[in-house]
């Protein structure tokens, strides 16, 4: 499957601007997919990263 690719400015609004805080929202996040959580958007790709960056992307997640 191709990759696509997402700007960073586009996925930091949704972490307070933080990239620390957009790494670990990303990695928690893929982590439930990975246990089975059920995926708030449409498949993107075959890796649970690749879902969870569209998730913050679409604006489905982001830091409290």
């Amino acid at each position: 499957m191709r990759r696509v690719y997402v700007p960073l400015e586009e996925l930091l609004p949704s972490s307070q601007k933080s990239v620390f805080k957009l790494t670990m929202l990303a990695a928690k996040r893929a982590m439930q997919i990975s246990e089975g959580a059920k995926l708030l958007i449409d498949r993107v790709g075959e890796k649970a990263i690749d879902n969870a960056v569209h998730e913050i992307l679409e604006k489905k997640i982001r830091v409290k």
